[in-house]
């Protein structure tokens, strides 16, 4: 079995999905009513705390692969989301799907914040198996 098929798809699908909260404060305005930078910055904590809360308590197999895959997940789920509302809100295809190099730069920006907090994941992980660890 190889590593793509031991991750927990359902999970990364959920966690993707659950930082379509972001954009989806901006296309509604409530983005704009928390300031910027602040708001967006903000927002980006609390989803990178939530992720980093659930990969933490299911205790996946591969944090790091996992959280990874999410901001994939999530840049996918960002570009569907635009296609799906661009044409409706301004008229016509806007968004990175436009663009190759936005569509490919969408998914290394949000792979790398994946990656971040999968980083993260796995250093908390380490730390706490280090408590668990009887003294020798």
């Amino acid at each position: 079995m190889n590593k793509l098929e031991q991750l927990h798809w359902p999970l990364i699908m959920g966690l993707g999905a659950l930082a379509l909260i972001r954009p989806l404060l901006s296309i509604v305005g409530l983005m704009d009513g928390l300031g910027r930078p602040f708001g967006p910055l903000l927002v980006t904590a609390l989803i990178s705390l939530a992720w980093l809360g659930i990969v933490l308590m299911s205790r996946v197999r591969r944090p790091f692969l996992t959280r990874v895959w999410t901001g994939i997940m999530y840049g996918i789920f960002a570009m569907l989301l635009s296609a799906i509302l661009s044409p409706i809100l301004h008229g016509e295809l806007m968004g990175p799907l436009t663009n190759p190099f936005a569509f490919v730069a969408v998914l290394i920006t949000n792979a790398i914040w994946g990656g971040a907090v999968g980083l993260l994941a796995l250093g908390l992980q380490s730390m706490r198996g280090a408590k668990q660890a009887p003294n020798a």
